[in-house]
Parts: structure tokens; sequence; C-alpha cells
């Protein structure tokens, strides 16, 4: 599976997935516990049941931490550096580079570190950004 070039990523993101579905499965479990019990009982009295429950009552009221889970989960996998390294160092015939592991790679072993540098302060900003955009829209 990592020697073919059209399946390699594919075992990235498994390992990715694997990784990350602990702490996401851990911020929804936290985001239901903040959900009060009241709110059930008043979307009962008012016939709510099921995916209407879900979607009227309680995801309004996870979704601060359903956007943080997914501002987190972009940033986690904009990052995909170690995955990389470990598994296929962005072979085969590079298919597996990502932005992170082209500016470590170009920039070490490349011979090109100040400009690999300055593309890891505006991948940094870029990724910051997105953090930014998040936090302003919980205010």
């Amino acid at each position: 599976m990592l020697s073919n070039t059209n399946l390699a990523w594919i075992a990235i993101v498994i390992v990715c997935a694997w990784q990350s579905i602990a702490m996401n499965t851990i911020i929804y479990i936290s985001g239901l516990q903040t959900v009060p019990e009241d709110v059930y009982e008043a979307g009962a009295i008012d016939g709510a049941t099921g995916w209407k429950k879900f979607r009227n009552l309680t995801f309004p009221l996870i979704i601060p931490f359903f956007s943080i889970n997914m501002v987190l989960s972009v940033k986690n996998f904009l990052m995909v550096f170690d995955q990389i390294m470990a598994l296929t160092k962005g072979g085969p015939a590079q298919s597996t580079e990502s932005i992170s592991y082209l500016i470590y790679n170009n920039g070490m072993s490349g011979g090109q570190f100040g400009f690999q540098s300055a593309n890891a302060v505006i991948f940094l900003y870029c990724d910051c950004s997105d953090f930014g955009n998040a936090v302003d829209y919980h205010r």
C-alpha cells in the first residue's frame, strides 16, 4: 500500500484519523455534557424526537465545540509531518509530500534554508489566521 503512488495517501489518512479520533471524541463528549437535561425535557414536551432533537436542540448548543474541533483538525491535518516522515518520507515519487514536509525537506537537505524559513513563516501565519477566525466567531 505504501509503495503505490495512488494508495500511499490513504495509508497516511488512516494513520492521521486513528491518531485524532480520540481527541475529537473527548471534545464532543465534553460538549454533550454541557447540554442541560432541561432542554431535552422541554423538547420532549414540544414533541421533538430523534433527529429533530439532535438538529434543533443538541447541535446548536455544541456548535462552539464543533467549530473548535474543526479548526484543530484542519490545523493538525495541515501540519501532517511526522506521519509522512515515519511512513513514506515523501515517496513514492514525491506523491505524499505535504507543505510542512516540503519545507523541512527543501530547507534541511535541499540547501534552501532561508527560502524555506520564509515559507514556514507564511505557513504559520496562514495557520494562525485560521485559528483566529474561529476564535472571533465565538465572540
